[in-house]
């Protein structure tokens, strides 16, 4: 069993709305992974939703996370669901990042599949988790973490009864997925980017009220800087896979001696 005090540190920062900034990980490349993680990052991030990793996949990130020794392992589940959450947890994740959650009873619910009886209905088998967090229920309900993602305009009409549901750590903003639901041409439509700054305030200012950690996702270490100046409390940079296309596209730039564009 590897130390685990650095993750459990670094969850307790993020609950306590210290700045936290964590890293992306959507390639099932646990070597890579394991290099991200001892770089120290506060926690690196696994997309088990968008990322291109199956279970197994999971559970490796999370034993290369580990090995790095300085981040905690968190999982974006694939749905709001007992068993994907649970299957999380029991890997070792020390949270979850839950998507597409658009009121209060799906947040509820989302705290609900995080904790064993009686403050929720986590099913007991903690398998490689006993390992990491202990096996002792109220150990675990402790110290695992819960965020919700805010990205749809339903939820950012709820956002404020989202924040303040019983148990929640956290909620994270999905810029891609927000900007669609105000009517953004593509992902990252500029024409979009003021009023996700606003949309992205009143999240800010929904956590701060209700006293919980407010994240965001950002494409690069500049805006996850700007971000965190913005009042998020923690915020997430970029990606392995969209990092390792641009350094290869700028290495081939060099190399040919010309700064166009990618061929």
């Amino acid at each position: 069993m590897g130390d685990t005090t650095a993750a459990f540190d670094a969850v307790a920062r993020i609950r306590r709305r210290e700045r936290s900034i964590g890293y992306w990980i959507a390639l099932d490349n646990p070597v890579g992974t394991e290099r991200i993680a001892r770089l120290g990052y506060d926690y690196v991030g696994i997309d088990a939703q968008h990322g291109l990793l199956d279970y197994k996949g999971w559970l490796a990130a999370l034993m290369a996370i580990e090995a790095g020794g300085r981040s905690a392992g968190l999982v974006r589940v694939p749905a709001n669901d007992l068993t994907y959450i649970g299957q999380a947890l029991d890997a070792g994740a020390h949270g979850v990042i839950v998507p597409l959650v658009d009121t209060a009873d799906d947040a509820a619910a989302a705290v609900r599949a995080c904790r064993y009886p009686p403050e929720g209905g986590r099913s007991y088998g903690p398998m490689r988790a006993g390992l990491r967090i202990g096996p002792a229920p109220a150990q675990a309900n402790a110290h695992v973490l819960c965020a919700v993602m805010i990205e749809t305009l339903t939820a950012l009409d709820n956002v404020e009864a989202i924040a303040a549901t019983p148990g929640l750590d956290g909620v994270y903003v999905g810029p891609s997925d927000l900007t669609l639901a105000l009517g953004g041409a593509s992902s990252t439509d500029p024409a979009l980017a003021d009023a996700l700054d606003e949309a992205a305030l009143k999240v800010v200012a929904a956590a701060e009220a209700a006293g919980i950690a407010a994240g965001i996702h950002s494409p690069d270490g500049a805006t996850a800087h700007r971000r965190l100046g913005q009042g998020f409390t923690f915020a997430t940079v970029s990606s392995d896979l969209v990092h390792l296309e641009q350094a290869a596209a700028a290495h081939l730039r060099t190399a040919r001696g010309t700064d166009t564009a990618r061929t």
